[in-house]
């Protein structure tokens, strides 16, 4: 595998007359992603006619807390509402890593081993689940999916070299609850 597919964002609504439109950012690194000259590839909502394919960066700035984009195909308003709701991909070598060494693209982190704070195997990450809060899966040794939320309290230590992740284990966020025996 050579390359990584990633959404890095999602075009919203058009901003002025020429052709500049809000990007909903779905990247940690969008002055990385949407640098000018980048090319993206847009991928159609299920029923829409955008014709396209492609799309090259030709501008960008922050509005407040709002990435605002202006693509060479997009030369006015009605072209840019024509692009609303584009999905944006870029890929990405697969042996690159983000910028900031406490991030991780989540192709990295599915398949690390998954250990208690004492090295005891407690399964392994497979998916990591994007929401209000990023949550990792973890298949637990006894078959079970559990979601871990990826904070540092829960996860402190990821060595993606060593392909391992630490997790803060209670029983019944990884380990099951045990069993009560009073019955």
């Amino acid at each position: 595998m050579d390359t990584i597919d990633v959404v890095i964002g999602r075009i919203g609504k058009p901003h002025g007359l020429r052709g500049e439109v809000t990007v909903e950012v779905r990247t940690d690194e969008p002055d990385r992603r949407f640098a000018v000259g980048a090319a993206v590839r847009a991928e159609r909502p299920s029923g829409a006619g955008a014709p396209w394919t492609t799309l090259t960066v030709s501008g960008t700035r922050w509005h407040q807390t709002t990435l605002l984009v202006r693509f060479e195909e997009l030369p006015d308003r009605t072209t840019a509402e024509a692009a609303r709701g584009l999905l944006l991909h870029a890929d990405i070598p697969a042996a690159e890593s983000p910028e900031d060494p406490d991030e991780f693209y989540d192709h990295q982190l599915v398949g690390l081993a998954a250990e208690d704070l004492d090295g005891r195997r407690l399964g392994e990450v497979t998916a990591v689940v994007h929401g209000a809060q990023d949550l990792l899966q973890v298949r637990a040794l006894d078959g079970r999916d559990a979601l871990v939320p990826f904070v540092a309290a829960l996860v402190p230590e990821v060595d993606v070299a060593a392909g391992r992740v630490v997790i803060a284990d209670r029983p019944g966020l990884v380990t099951a609850f045990p069993e009560d025996d009073e019955s």
